[in-house]
């Protein structure tokens, strides 16, 4: 193995003949971000010295099937391979962001057409599974919606949270609600579609030209409305929600399971972070047993 797979994939791959600069990157908290100015324009690199490639490959595939709708504008993943000390990279497009984060409303229509435009014929899930910030995301593939966010969205979510804190409580609270959740879906169309999968404002930007741009995924196949699971930390107006429902009609009974979708979010975000999110968890699970009578 090259003692630099990422200056000697940049150097060949990347057909830059020569790297100018390279400089530091806010990347989040788990990756390492770096940019990296060439004769052949600039890359963005992640680089993470604990994991191995899957987490990056992961990312890469689903940076790269929303990149194929052409509906949004994502980073073109380029390269992901593993480093010679150990741990991995991913080589991708550096996007020059703007001053904002964009047109909502631009961004709401956009997101529907990517929506729209990546389809699954295997049914609802993944070609492999993922992170959703750091915890795992199962993404078996099921040909029934309510099945696979029951027991992969949800159940996965409750069982963690018996496993850390031995929160019995939620556990049983929650499963009684992944049985009787049924009723919600009555008389919707539910579709496969590629979702984004941790849409919240940091994985919300703008280019120079002020075209959104959406980055740090957790895709799969799933309904479009789980799309909208992290709406609580994303910003999303008016504007937004009319420009998506004017390319995808909103559907009987949506504003009754924007909650549900939440739910996956808050569950994840107490078992990543703490008790500060059990309250808002146990607050919709108490509202839907009450709301479905289970």
């Amino acid at each position: 193995m090259s003692e630099d797979p990422v200056r000697e994939w940049i150097l060949s791959g990347g057909k830059a003949t020569q790297i100018t600069k390279t400089s530091s990157v806010g990347g989040g908290c788990i990756n390492l971000a770096t940019r990296y100015d060439t004769d052949a324009g600039s890359f963005f690199v992640k680089t993470n010295r604990s994991i191995g490639p899957s987490m990056f490959e992961a990312e890469a595939l689903g940076l790269g099937a929303m990149y194929e709708t052409r509906a949004i504008r994502v980073p073109k993943p380029f390269k992901v391979g593993p480093l010679p000390t150990g741990g991995s990279y991913i080589i991708m497009e550096f996007i020059q962001f703007g001053n904002s984060r964009g047109s909502q409303s631009i961004l709401g229509r956009k997101l529907a057409e990517m929506h729209k435009a990546g389809k699954s014929e295997k049914g609802f899930g993944f070609d492999v599974n993922n992170t959703i910030g750091s915890t795992p995301q199962i993404n078996t593939w099921s040909l029934d919606w309510i099945q696979f966010y029951g027991e992969h969205r949800l159940g996965y979510q409750l069982k963690l949270a018996l496993d850390q804190y031995g929160d019995s409580t939620i556990y049983e609270k929650g499963q009684r609600l992944v049985k009787s959740m049924g009723p919600l879906f009555e008389n919707v169309a539910i579709e496969p579609c590629l979702l984004h999968g941790d849409l919240w404002s940091g994985n919300i930007s703008s280019d120079n030209n002020g075209e959104p741009v959406i980055l740090d995924p957790a895709c799969y196949y799933g309904h479009n409305e789980a799309e909208f699971g992290m709406s609580w930390c994303a910003g999303f107006g008016g504007s937004f929600y009319n420009a998506y429902f004017e390319v995808t009609p909103k559907q009987p009974g949506f504003e009754k399971r924007r909650d549900l979708y939440m739910l996956y979010h808050y569950l994840n975000h107490y078992n990543l972070f703490g008790s500060g999110y059990r309250s808002s968890s146990m607050s919709i699970i108490d509202d839907y047993l009450r709301m479905l009578n289970a």
